[in-house]
């Protein structure tokens, strides 16, 4: 697949956070020059921010940063403004679609059927970031209609790397999959973080101390389960003494059902998914 954006011409509908994420990692890898970059924002002190950070043409309306792209022979439109704005943007960009513009959407809950029949045309990818995009650390998943052809999804493949890892998926339902895994996936860590660093509190450690701890330590557990290219079980065996404090800690936690919680908090957020999907 062909990943070269040096021709491609993309407009940002919505150039919110993750918007301004995937510009920002596209012109920091230096794969895409900033006159091939439309966005559009309704607030004009966005407008301006954007404009000077990112020296790039920023735009009030929908239609006119969607034209400034779909001009060009090789262009995407890419989709960033949050569920509740999705009808009134397709709206507005129903006229200047064609039938063969790719397009790229990251609105949680659109469905691709959805973004093809209101905006006319068949080739519709959507993705599904997560929080850690928005420092070129995130992983996103996505899909995409058949008429999408290899050198397009090329293109998103290049596109989507500025946010981070990228994965194809082969089903729309693995979009609210990774919904619930992946993207809501920082929720369940934060948690986590933030229980972790409450006990250390609770110990007696200062909260900026506790919270270094729990956070390198939780940076170096994932880097070296990484690394090591072991199960979480035989990792979890490494650092379990006979009657040790991990022995000790572990029992209290499945005492807890701190395996069924975190499945069933899973499982939640993907009906919750399938649910926005339908609205």
């Amino acid at each position: 697949m062909g990943n070269d954006l040096k021709n491609l011409h993309l407009a940002f509908i919505g150039c919110g956070v993750m918007g301004e994420s995937m510009a920002a990692g596209l012109l920091r890898k230096e794969l895409i020059d900033p006159k091939n970059i439309a966005a559009s924002h309704p607030r004009e002190n966005r407008r301006a921010e954007l404009a000077e950070k990112l020296g790039i043409a920023v735009f009030e309306s929908n239609a006119d940063a969607a034209k400034a792209a779909v001009g060009h022979a090789n262009s995407a439109v890419v989709l960033c403004v949050k569920p509740q704005r999705l009808t009134s943007v397709l709206n507005d960009l129903q006229s200047v679609l064609h039938p063969d513009q790719l397009v790229i959407s990251i609105v949680a809950g659109a469905t691709i059927e959805k973004l093809a029949a209101d905006l006319g045309t068949a080739k519709v990818v959507r993705a599904m970031p997560n929080t850690a995009s928005q420092i070129g650390a995130g992983i996103t998943a996505w899909t995409c209609t058949v008429a999408v052809d290899d050198k397009e999804r090329g293109h998103v493949q290049a596109i989507l790397t500025a946010l981070g890892k990228e994965l194809f998926v082969e089903t729309e339902n693995m979009i609210d999959m990774a919904t619930s895994l992946s993207a809501t996936g920082p929720t369940y860590i934060f948690m986590v973080m933030e229980a972790l660093t409450d006990a250390g509190v609770h110990l007696g450690f200062s909260r900026d101390m506790a919270k270094e701890l729990v956070q390198e330590t939780m940076l170096g557990s994932v880097k070296f389960a990484i690394e090591s290219h072991k199960h979480p079980a035989e990792l979890r065996n490494m650092v379990t003494s006979p009657g040790g404090t991990s022995a000790e800690a572990i029992y209290q936690m499945e005492k807890g059902s701190l395996r069924t919680v975190l499945s069933k908090a899973v499982y939640a957020a993907y009906k919750r998914a399938g649910e926005l999907g339908k609205k």
